[in-house]
């Protein structure tokens, strides 16, 4: 039997967001020769744990999960494995391939010029790709290289980067500096699958500053749900199942001391408390080992 699909998102208190991820997951499934089910670790429902139930409920014996996330940052490679291994307690002999994350592949890459196509770029436009924003090193400097890759395979003036949280610079920052780079008109593309708290304030701030600064500002849509993203996560779920998914673990703070961040070298995992998982449950330390 084809291997069962569990599709991990990362949770949004944003009711379209969530809602968008849900029809994402259908249309997935709607590929799939074999279940299919999504879940969150945090804010929204369903629960991860609730669509691993689902999966075993049809009869799923093995599962290959996929973290729907663009960057590996914590929630890939620590609260989604720590989840995954108490389902493996919860349900006695059931195994779990763990997928890649979606990261700077050639088809994200691919949809983003789509949707920045949508705003008709310029030669002479300047980019700018906005991430969620990391406590990460390593995460954040995916979206640094997504960055570089859109770069070199799109006919703008130039692609620069940001964060909506959590790291410098910031969209307005940002922004600025793409101004006394010489910008004379900016693209700003959220490096986002889906609509969200984070997304929508990435576009307010865009238009604040475009508008103090009197330098003309668009923002294009998230990645969305859409065929080309379901065909990626297909991908890496028949890499899962074949189990050939590498994790690059060259920077990983997790397994290098990287300045600043010692404190977190060989740090136990633990999954997120889901608010709508029944009960309180007790967390089962995963040691990092993605």
């Amino acid at each position: 039997m084809t291997t069962p699909l569990l599709i991990a998102g990362h949770g949004t208190a944003d009711a379209d967001g969530a809602e968008e991820f849900r029809r994402f997951v259908a249309r997935v499934a709607a590929r799939h020769d074999a279940p299919v089910a999504g879940g969150f670790i945090e804010l929204s429902p369903p629960p991860l744990g609730e669509a691993v139930a689902d999966l075993v409920a049809a009869g799923a014996r093995r599962i290959a999960a996929v973290p729907l996330m663009l960057v590996a940052a914590g929630h890939a490679k620590g609260d989604i494995p720590a989840a995954l291994a108490r389902e493996r307690v919860r349900h006695a002999g059931l195994s779990i391939a763990y997928g890649r994350p979606l990261g700077p592949h050639p088809t994200i890459l691919g949809l983003l010029r789509e949707r920045l196509a949508a705003l008709a770029p310029h030669a002479d436009t300047t980019v700018l790709l906005v991430g969620r924003g990391s406590t990460d090193p390593d995460a954040n400097a995916d979206v640094a290289r997504a960055a570089r890759l859109l770069a070199e395979t799109t006919p703008v003036a130039g692609v620069e980067y940001a964060f909506v949280s959590l790291a410098a610079p910031g969209v307005p920052a940002a922004l600025e500096r793409c101004r006394r780079l010489g910008a004379r008109r900016i693209a700003v593309l959220p490096y986002f699958l889906f609509t969200g708290v984070l997304p929508r304030r990435v576009a307010a701030q865009s238009r604040a500053w475009a508008a103090e600064a009197g330098v003309p500002v668009e923002v294009a849509e998230v990645i969305g749900d859409c065929d080309g993203l379901a065909e990626l996560v297909l991908e890496r779920w028949a890499e899962a199942t074949r189990g050939d998914a590498r994790a690059n673990c060259d920077a990983c703070l997790y397994r290098v001391a990287l300045p600043g961040h010692e404190h977190r070298l060989g740090a136990p995992q633990l999954p997120h408390h889901h608010p709508d998982e029944p009960g309180h449950q007790h967390h089962h330390h995963h040691a990092h080992g993605h």
